[in-house]
């Protein structure tokens, strides 16, 4: 019984594994503009502890969101970019132990309160991995947005690799097979390991079966799946594979049949799960290069190649 336990954790820890270093810079923001706004759940895209957003109200937002073990700063490098390119984005955070539909609930208000203070603009949310479960439950049909429903402001969802079929190496939290073998510690055992979100990241949850169609508010969800079969996340000294950045397959990444109010886009990458979305040494250049395919970020004038170049040699 013993390694029955063994094995449960090492299988959901694998599944959650994108803890990387805290980095301490701040996104710029090229606006200048100095409007402080403080919204449950919303802040800079960095390490630091602040809270106050500066934003322009009069354009786009960009509203990054991390996955299982990882915070804002993973995306404090993305969020320079997009500064790089005249874009803003800040960063929505959330208790990785909470229930999915408890974060999706305070995403759902965040972007409610965000919305608000946008002079007609349009709010982009772009969510990695377990961020993608939280963004598109909060921009259900069900949780639309109060503020958008009688205006012209619309609201794009990207995500990335996002495991939309229920994560595989948590499956055994939802059977009822395992439930008798363990003679129903499973239960506790999957608790303790990923908490309150233990029983809605299986396959078998209503969570998972019926995630609900897309809010009117939506105009249209780019999904990008990434293929990350064969994928290294970290190399030895003779090139061999220290650690795999392989986390979910694209049958996890499936999204189930459901009747739709928005456009879903499907985009299949030959990416780690890591590596798409950047790390402390690696730029997410494939990423890059879909937001701009995708006209979600802007395109880099050929006078400023030279420079993003160099930006992306000292953020990553």
């Amino acid at each position: 019984m013993h390694l029955v336990y063994v094995f449960l954790l090492s299988l959901l820890v694998a599944a959650c594994s994108m803890q990387h270093p805290a980095d301490s810079r701040s996104a710029y923001n090229p606006t200048g503009i100095n409007t402080p706004l403080l919204i449950d759940g919303l802040r800079p895209c960095s390490a630091a502890a602040e809270t106050e957003l500066y934003i322009n109200r009069a354009e786009p937002v960009i509203v990054l969101t991390h996955g299982c073990l990882d915070s804002a700063a993973r995306f404090t490098a993305l969020a320079d970019v997009f500064a790089f390119q005249g874009q803003q984005a800040i960063c929505f955070t959330y208790n990785d132990r909470d229930s999915l539909v408890k974060s999706a609930t305070e995403m759902r208000a965040a972007l409610d309160q965000l919305s608000e203070q946008l002079d007609n603009t349009d709010v982009t949310v772009i969510a990695h991995s377990q961020g993608g479960l939280i963004a598109r439950k909060a921009l259900t049909d069900q949780a639309a947005l109060k503020s958008s429903q009688d205006s012209q402001k619309k609201i794009a969802l990207v995500t990335i690799s996002a495991p939309f079929s229920g994560i595989e190496a948590a499956s055994h939290c939802g059977s009822e097979k395992w439930r008798a073998i363990t003679l129903g510690l499973v239960n506790a055992i999957c608790w303790v390991i990923s908490g309150d979100k233990w029983f809605e990241i299986t396959d078998a949850s209503e969570f998972i079966q019926n995630p609900g169609p897309l809010a009117p508010q939506l105009s249209h969800h780019l999904k990008i799946d990434t293929n990350e079969q064969g994928s290294c996340r970290k190399f030895g000294a003779e090139n061999e594979c220290l650690e795999s950045d392989y986390v979910f397959s694209l049958n996890e990444q499936q999204l189930l049949p459901v009747k739709q109010r928005a456009e879903v886009n499907r985009v299949v990458v030959q990416a780690g799960h890591t590596e798409i979305v950047g790390d402390v040494e690696t730029p997410p250049h494939k990423l890059i290069t879909i937001l701009q395919q995708q006209r979600i970020m802007k395109e880099t004038q050929p006078e400023n190649v030279d420079a993003l170049n160099t930006l992306l040699s000292r953020i990553y």
